[in-house]
């Protein structure tokens, strides 16, 4: 049995200016999209993706993240505190990010940056979507630092000798969830997205393996991260994280075979 480390949440203290790991996550996540847009836009120009194409995809990627993160968390997680107290809504500081509202947030931006530079939604979604993954690996980095998100109680630390004691999170030893959503949906997803799409493939093919893979990790991860106290656990017992995975997953598939049926590359 391990000890969560209490890594202090914040990273840099200047004076007044307190600098938190999690926002640093945010930071390294979105230089990471831009390092490896930029790459990979110069080495394959039949991408057709400029260095104008990438600011703004980060730039609104930015904003779609924060904006349909926040908004996703208000209405799929709590709906009704946050109608009884509108205000915080706004209090982004007090905590909660949707990852499917923030997905919800990208995609809204890539639709309009689509039609600003001439490019069809999927070819966009095609770019992007190889270069998501290592920023949802910094954002389950930074879970983890703060020791937030915690996994459910290990049935038995002989079969879990990582399970983990977290701090708030009572005597027991838990799976390190943060970490397994770590590997699966950041590193191997980035792996297998950035092989994939190394070649010219099918439009929107890209694009369904991220949506497939993705829900299908999550769905994975979160038979193992504690469900959130407000929730529990919903039908069928599978948490709501599982219940907005399912229909990734779907799309995913579904999309896929459309695109390899329809051909033409991106």
């Amino acid at each position: 049995m391990l000890i969560h480390p209490q890594i202090d949440p914040i990273a840099i203290s200047l004076g007044p200016l307190a600098i938190r790991w999690y926002g640093l996550m945010y930071l390294i996540a979105f230089g990471l999209f831009f390092y490896l847009g930029r790459n990979r836009a110069r080495r394959d120009a039949w991408r057709g993706a400029s260095d104008a194409l990438i600011d703004d995809l980060l730039f609104w990627g930015v904003l779609g993240v924060v904006l349909g993160g926040r908004l996703g968390y208000v209405l799929f997680y709590k709906p009704a505190f946050y109608l009884s107290n509108p205000l915080e809504a706004l209090a982004v500081w007090h905590g909660g990010m949707s990852f499917h509202g923030g997905l919800l947030g990208v995609i809204v931006a890539m639709v309009w940056i689509g039609r600003k530079y001439k490019l069809g939604f999927l070819e966009v979604a095609d770019f992007v979507a190889p270069l998501i993954p290592c920023g949802l690996a910094a954002g389950r980095m930074g879970n983890f630092i703060n020791g937030e998100l915690w996994g459910r109680v290990a049935s038995n630390n002989a079969d879990v000798p990582w399970a983990m004691l977290f701090r708030g999170a009572g005597p027991l030893a838990r799976h390190p969830s943060q970490l397994y959503q770590f590997a699966l949906e950041g590193l191997l997803l980035f792996v297998l997205l950035w092989i994939y799409s190394a070649k010219q493939r099918p439009r929107g093919a890209v694009a369904a393996l991220f949506l497939t893979g993705y829900g299908a990790f999550r769905f994975i991860a979160e038979n193992y991260r504690e469900p959130d106290d407000y929730l529990g656990l919903l039908a069928l017992n599978m948490s709501m994280g599982q219940w907005l995975s399912l229909p990734m997953v779907l799309v995913g598939v579904v999309l896929y075979a459309w695109a390899v049926r329809r051909g033409g590359a991106s």
